[in-house]
């Protein structure tokens, strides 16, 4: 099979092996090409060590030369050239404690993750397959190279990578891989909540983000999200559902757009239920609350994995609002903007609606007619530039101020007071009749 390979990538591996080293595009962009797909970078591996490479190429810089990385420049733009090695024992479950360089391919591509990420190629060879990474490919699998429990014992977020890439390609989990994977999901404790994190959010803006219940069937999810766990053993027995909490969720992740936020939204957006589950005579269970409950602990769940604040407030907010519903008139809508907050909007449709595509088919297409006319009335207030915000009032607190108010709690409490009348009457968004009633809470206030 021939890969179409970047002039650069080309240049790099012919000026190695003029040089009399061997070189290769190698690992994930092969993976990619063999695919059909466009690789997001280009590494290549080498016979040669750190120091020729830097010798043949003249803008170089080290980005893991402890290692064997050395990072060329093209045009530009940075390729990483890593010399064939050997990795030493791994005592931190991520890095090797040392790394001996090696003349060999093979030696260098069977230290690597899985056999669809340990082939090389060059235009001299073509595929170098030594693992069965081709096989795989064709048959949808995850594999280990080697023993899947060395390669876990050496790093163990492979694991989530194992389960990353089944959800990115739609592949499925070999099974002495997967056996691995359930025998020492307690060492994920040893790898950062970092790193995780990053691995998460691969999985979940993938094609296949449902393969998130496979962290929990392994065992993985115990140890970074056991909240997800008691989801999937929470049944909804209400006409609303067809699935327990934690398949209504993975629903749901199919049903959303592939965004960070939105798919955490999805992930978490039922997550109180467990906690606020009641269940009536009839059998019947409710989840009042579930939103308030699930939005905290959204939090608790985003910080113990280091994401960052933006998004922990944004996913907060959606899931506190996702099953509000106003009143499908302005009025309403305008207040609702205003109690979402303007962050939620227009996510917030999204989350309905993925919601909703999760749930029974009970009233179903009521629920989606719903939602289209709650965002069409909230594009034309938006189109009609009415006042959802302070910022958008006709006036502002210098207004008040050069009414003789004093700077203090006075102005917010001005301000306060006429934004919800312009909320409820936007025809009230009018500086001159705004500048009155200023005039007339000061004076009622006493200007206090």
């Amino acid at each position: 099979m021939r890969i179409i390979l970047p002039q650069d990538v080309k240049n790099i591996i012919e000026c190695l092996n003029n040089c009399g080293h061997e070189a290769y595009a190698v690992g994930g962009c092969v993976r990619d090409s063999v695919l059909g797909k466009t690789p997001s970078d280009w590494d290549i591996t080498t016979s040669a060590k750190p120091e020729e490479v830097k010798d043949i190429f003249s803008k170089t810089f080290d980005t893991g030369i402890e290692h064997g990385t050395v990072t060329v420049l093209m045009n530009h733009v940075g390729y990483e050239v890593t010399t064939y090695r050997i990795d030493g024992e791994y005592e931190d479950g991520r890095h090797p404690k040392q790394v001996e360089f090696t003349a060999s391919l093979e030696e260098d591509l069977k230290r690597r993750d899985f056999t669809i990420n340990a082939m090389a190629y060059n235009e001299r060879e073509g595929i170098i397959d030594l693992f069965g990474g081709m096989d795989d490919l064709d048959h949808g699998i995850i594999r280990c190279v080697g023993e899947p429990e060395e390669r876990f014992g050496e790093d163990a977020l492979r694991m989530l990578r194992a389960l990353r890439f089944a959800a990115q390609l739609d592949f499925d989990i070999d099974t002495k891989t997967y056996d691995a994977i359930v025998k020492l999901a307690p060492t994920i404790e040893k790898v950062s909540k970092e790193r995780i994190m990053v691995e998460l959010v691969k999985t979940l803006v993938s094609d296949h983000p449902d393969k998130m219940r496979v962290v929990s069937q392994c065992g993985l999810g115990k140890y970074f999200l056991p909240e997800l766990d008691v989801m999937f053993a929470t049944p909804q027995n209400n006409i609303h559902h067809c699935y327990n909490v934690g398949e209504h969720t993975m629903h749901a992740l199919l049903a959303s757009p592939k965004d960070k936020v939105l798919r955490l939204t999805m992930l978490l957006h039922d997550v109180g239920k467990p906690k606020a589950k009641t269940t009536d005579s009839m059998g019947v269970d409710h989840f009042k609350m579930h939103p308030q409950m699930g939005a905290d602990m959204a939090v608790t769940i985003l910080r113990r994995l280091k994401f960052d604040n933006d998004t922990i407030g944004r996913v907060k907010r959606l899931i506190l609002w996702h099953d509000d519903r106003p009143a499908l008139n302005e009025k309403s809508v305008r207040k609702a903007v205003v109690r979402f907050g303007e962050e939620a909007f227009p996510d917030i449709f999204a989350v309905k609606r993925a919601d909703t595509m999760a749930q029974s088919e009970v009233g179903r297409q009521e629920k989606l007619d719903y939602i289209d006319e709650f965002q069409r009335i909230y594009e034309d207030i938006i189109a009609k530039g009415q006042c959802v915000s302070k910022k958008t009032m006709a006036i502002n607190g210098k207004d008040v101020l050069d009414l003789g108010v004093p700077q203090g709690k006075m102005v917010g409490q001005v301000l306060d007071e006429l934004f919800k009348e312009v909320v409820s009457d936007s025809d009230l968004n009018d500086r001159e009749y705004l500048l009155n009633e200023a005039r007339r809470i000061v004076e009622n206030s006493g200007g206090k």
